[in-house]
């Protein structure tokens, strides 16, 4: 297994409903940090430091993704092509970035601050993510009946942005900092004892960070995690098998995977099995994004006409705020505010298909 790079069109029929994966409660209506609502950050796919998640026994099994643990495990079935088999996988997730505000003194020192007025606006501290991609390609057979490990490394960082007046002069500075985040990408598989030749592929994703004290906030432990944790894999000339309708001679084998806070759906165009999803959301299989929407509202089960409706209510004031809190905030309450009537119209309803009515429904 390597940490190469890999062909980035692999992953482009998916990358719509994984970026909407990737952001899901990253900001949540009314898109201002001083709501309640935005104050408990994170909500999906955390994998926090082993030490902190083992203090506070987070040792859930499920698939639901909203359960904070230290690891991840998806498990999938795989069907050979004609070649050799070799699977793709792009490892997800967000890396806490820490936005924190300080107003300049009389004396050119600093002290911190809620917000500062700048000649552009309001500025506020709050925590924003940066989106980290690690991709990996493996062969079956180098993976098969023994797992092999690969370590992860999204590096710390510092930032620093001086905040002006409407002349230009310094009113103060924004200071951005991320810390470093480890983690493990484990990849095996087995055979299965089927009729056709097929496989059983394991992905386990670890946080591998050693440096949180179990006693941390977890503020603390959040900015060594990771967060929004999902994986693509891409088979080739293989195929995967769907867990949520396979066929009769695989079914006792898709109930056998066990996936722990991720679940794999198909993904990519209907009737393609090439291209694999697998979310701390539970999907069907080949999720797509609705196309009369015009953007992402990063709400759970977002319905677009009623919170670009609400958005459209926030005061001046509290547009401000949201525009001051976070460039995806910013760019919700903009897109809201020039939205055309056209596209209102397209958000109140869609027929996705037609058929003809049976003769009982008829006659009601």
């Amino acid at each position: 297994m390597e940490a190469n790079p890999v062909d980035a069109a692999v992953f482009d029929r998916a990358l719509a409903v994984a970026d909407a994966v990737l952001y899901e409660g990253y900001l949540l209506y009314p898109y201002r940090h001083s709501s309640a609502k935005n104050r408990f950050r994170w909500q999906f796919g955390v994998l926090t430091p082993r030490a902190w998640a083992e203090a506070r026994d987070t040792a859930d099994a499920g698939v639901a993704g909203s359960a904070e643990g230290w690891w991840q495990r998806t498990e999938c079935l795989l069907e050979p092509g004609p070649g050799e088999a070799v699977v793709r996988c792009r490892l997800r997730f967000l890396q806490l970035v820490g936005r924190s505000i300080e107003e300049r003194l009389p004396d050119g020192g600093h002290r911190p601050t809620g917000e500062l007025v700048t000649g552009s606006g309001l500025a506020v501290g709050f925590d924003a993510a940066l989106p980290r991609d690690f991709d990996l390609c493996v062969r079956l057979a180098d993976v098969l009946d023994h797992e092999q490990r690969v370590d992860l490394h999204a590096p710390g960082g510092k930032d620093v942005e001086t905040l002006g007046d409407d002349e230009g002069r310094p009113v103060g500075r924004a200071l951005s900092r991320r810390w470093p985040v480890r983690a493990s990408l484990i990849v095996s598989a087995t055979r299965c004892s089927t009729p056709a030749p097929l496989f059983r592929l394991c992905v386990r994703v670890e946080n591998t960070d050693d440096t949180t004290p179990p006693d941390a906030p977890r503020e603390e432990a959040l900015r060594r995690s990771l967060i929004a944790t999902h994986s693509l894999l891409a088979a080739g000339e293989s195929s995967f098998v769907s867990l949520l309708e396979p066929p009769g001679w695989a079914e006792a084998e898709a109930r056998a995977c066990a996936n722990v806070h991720t679940f794999p759906v198909l993904a990519g165009e209907p009737g393609t099995r090439d291209l694999l999803l697998s979310s701390p959301i539970l999907l069907y299989d080949h999720p797509r994004i609705a196309p009369e929407s015009p953007g992402d509202l990063h709400d759970a089960a977002e319905i677009d006409e009623i919170l670009s409706l609400r958005t459209l209510t926030l005061t001046d004031e509290e547009k401000r705020e949201a525009r001051a809190t976070d460039p995806r905030g910013a760019a919700i309450v903009d897109r809201v505010d020039t939205m055309p009537p056209e596209i209102f119209s397209r958000l109140h309803g869609a027929i996705r298909s037609l058929g003809p009515a049976s003769p009982n429904e008829e006659s009601r």
